[in-house]
């Protein structure tokens, strides 16, 4: 589409630490990234900034190291622990005489090579694609015009308008098979909401151990590894709870600092699985000296994702790796299970989670008994019907619906914002 440099497998990886926000630890978690990306960082350069500098991010004879250091080391590809803007990276570039990717395109590459799935490889191209937008360069000189012959001579249009016309037309394509995607999961999700199967998704910082845990409660075989976005495509399971039955449990692609907006507007299909989840499984890598770091850092991808009131249990993973520390259930003021603590890879405590979940799934269901008189009964019955949530029902002598319904307490409270409140006037007390 356009001449860049080629990125290569030898990197000079740059940090710098602003003293107004003190992200000095990420270092560590963006070689693990490089890392992850298969790329081997042959020197690190570091320093100190109060604010970015507009050319090149870094100031002049920062810049100017980096460039020895790839010169130096023979690097093909500097990664940048930050979001360059695309002026930075082309400036950089033609100082560096190579690639330079910022935190995002790397980011980007990684999830690139995780996809397996269909759907996972169109998002991702969706996302490189936005980002690739932006980072249009005129290196198309031989084709400044593209001239007709005779009776079609005049401007016509750049390359580059070109470039940019052609990427269009293509996120557009994407767009419109991820809306097939995303109707195909809504068909799925109103099926189990009607057959009332509540659903339970794994949210967690990357690497945190979600995948691990997936295979030890569902013996689902999902790729599980030691490395950042391990998991990238959905996997859902069926799984059976005491007292509540079957569930659905879905395993999620896991969640970084500055998780790129790109993504998170890419993977928008698949994190409604979270969003319409009726309990999180917030995974915790418990042996993380920064775990309440990563904690926020979920939280607020889940804001960002509007999935922030969805309750949550917090899974405290990985406790062998910890002393003194056993498997037990930790709970808040009224006795609800806030936190469980378990070793996926060990399988310690695995059954205290799944205490803790039907504990917590049986508090958010609801019964009542209903008496609703005629002009009432066709909409609201149909609508118990569909939910698959009625457990009996009569008629009495005066012809209203006696009827007991069951369903979980999220349902009830939209069923009665959709009703106008009238449902409350039904319970029989």
């Amino acid at each position: 589409m356009f001449d860049r440099y080629e990125a290569g497998e030898r990197a000079v990886l740059v940090h710098i630490n602003f003293t107004q926000e003190g992200e000095w630890e990420d270092l560590s978690e963006c070689e693990m990234l490089v890392s992850s990306a298969g790329v081997e960082v042959m020197q690190v350069v570091t320093g100190s900034r109060q604010s970015p500098h507009p050319k090149y991010y870094v100031g002049e004879g920062k810049a100017q190291e980096i460039a020895d250091a790839v010169h130096r080391t023979a690097s093909d590809v500097v990664i940048f622990n930050h979001a360059l803007s695309p002026a930075q990276e082309r400036n950089l570039e033609m100082l560096c005489q190579c690639r330079v990717i910022d935190r995002t395109g790397l980011i980007l590459d990684i999830f690139a090579q995780r996809a397996r799935t269909h759907e996972g490889k169109l998002q991702v191209e969706l996302a490189q694609l936005r980002h690739l937008s932006t980072r249009l360069v005129r290196g198309w000189t031989h084709l400044e015009r593209q001239k007709g012959g005779i009776g079609l001579r005049g401007p016509g249009e750049t390359q580059l308008e070109t470039d940019r016309r052609l990427l269009r037309e293509r996120i557009k394509a994407i767009l419109r098979r991820l809306d097939k995607v995303a109707k195909q999961r809504e068909q799925g999700r109103r099926a189990r909401n009607r057959a009332e199967i509540p659903t339970l998704s794994l949210v967690g910082y990357t690497n945190a151990g979600k995948s691990t845990l997936f295979n030890r409660i569902t013996e689902a075989g999902v790729y599980a590894a030691d490395q950042l976005f391990a998991t990238l495509d959905p996997t859902l399971r069926k799984i059976e709870l005491d007292e509540i039955g079957p569930a659905i449990l879905a395993d999620t692609v896991g969640f970084i600092r500055h998780l790129p907006h790109d993504l998170v507007a890419a993977f928008k299909a698949t994190l409604q699985e979270t969003q319409e989840a009726d309990i999180l499984l917030h995974v915790v890598d418990a042996s993380d000296d920064r775990f309440r770091e990563n904690i926020e850092a979920v939280n607020d991808v889940l804001v960002e994702i509007e999935a922030n009131e969805v309750p949550t249990l917090l899974v405290m993973n990985k406790i062998d790796s910890l002393d003194h520390q056993q498997p037990r259930i930790e709970r808040d003021e009224e006795g609800v299970p806030k936190a469980v603590y378990v070793s996926a890879m060990a399988g310690d405590g695995i059954d205290l989670l799944f205490d803790a979940l039907s504990e917590r799934l049986a508090k958010q269901m609801v019964q009542y008994d209903l008496k609703i008189p005629p002009q009432h009964q066709g909409r609201i019955r149909s609508t118990f019907f569909e939910m698959n949530s009625i457990k009996t029902e009569e008629y009495d002598p005066e012809g209203n619906l006696l009827i007991t319904v069951r369903m979980q307490q999220a349902d009830w409270s939209r069923l009665e914002k959709r009703e106008q409140a009238v449902l409350s006037d039904f319970i029989v007390t």
